[in-house]
């Protein structure tokens, strides 16, 4: 399949949260296939609509329509990648999310477009309370995933039939996000998909983490909560998102270049 455009749809994690900036802005895993693409595919655009802390009912209302409307048949590829801000809220209703993801799936297929879908990294390598919390949500919510990419014939990347991703040496320090290399190889394993160009060694796992020694542990715990715990904490007290009044940063599709 050749593809004229590809149109990123979601939160953090397809703005590129934590990648390398350029021009201000995140590369991320999309921008990068994106690169490669524009190298297999003449005339080709790319448009990013996602929005860091989006919650899947926001993805539907704010995003889908917009894409619809710039949909050119099977030849554009949408991604969406959702859910993952709906799961680590206190106040995880998986019904409601499950309904308005398989609701966002299902307009996107309508469109005409190629779908790509994405289930969650259940299991990070991180072994803190949260995180297993957050792996036991998550595999549920890739249950939903899967059943919805199998009804309607979607493109599915699972990073949990892989082992090489359970490492946290792809998180960024804020324990939330993938860094620059969790990034890129997010877009290897899209490109091997895609069948374009790919690193082909993008699977070679990272050398186990190394044991910190107790005090290094502890301040950069200290670390982590002053920079990244207590600001997300208030932004919750408060009621409020780290993408509220933030605007795509490819609003609408554009000559894309690598």
């Amino acid at each position: 399949m050749s593809y004229n455009r590809f149109i990123a749809l979601g939160d953090s994690m397809t703005e590129g949260m934590q990648d390398e900036k350029i021009k201000g802005k995140y590369r991320g895993w999309a921008d990068r296939v994106a690169d490669a693409m524009a190298d297999s595919y003449q005339n080709f655009t790319y448009a990013n609509l996602a929005v860091r802390g989006k919650k899947v009912g926001q993805v539907l209302s704010e995003q889908v329509p917009i894409a619809i409307g710039l949909v050119d048949g099977a030849t554009t590829l949408i991604s969406f990648h959702a859910g993952a801000n709906d799961v680590i809220r206190p106040k995880y209703d998986p019904v409601k999310t499950f309904q308005e993801y398989n609701q966002a799936v299902r307009e996107l297929v309508k469109s005409g477009a190629t779908v790509m879908l994405f289930c969650v990294l259940e299991d990070s390598g991180a072994k803190t309370r949260g995180a297993k919390i957050w792996k036991e949500r998550f595999e549920t919510f890739n249950e939903n995933v899967r059943k919805m990419a199998s009804e309607v014939g979607a493109i599915l990347l699972d990073p949990n039939q892989e082992s090489s991703w359970r490492h946290p040496g792809f998180i960024h320090e804020d324990r939330l996000h993938l860094n620059s290399l969790g990034h890129y190889r997010v877009a290897q394993a899209v490109l091997a998909r895609l069948n374009l160009v790919y690193d082909q060694n993008w699977r070679t796992p990272l050398p186990p983490p190394a044991e910190l020694p107790f005090v290094k542990e502890m301040r950069t715990n200290l670390r982590w909560l002053i920079l990244y715990g207590i600001p997300w904490a208030i932004r919750r007290v408060r009621g409020r998102s780290s993408g509220d009044g933030r605007s795509p940063k490819y609003p609408a599709p554009i000559a894309w270049k690598s």
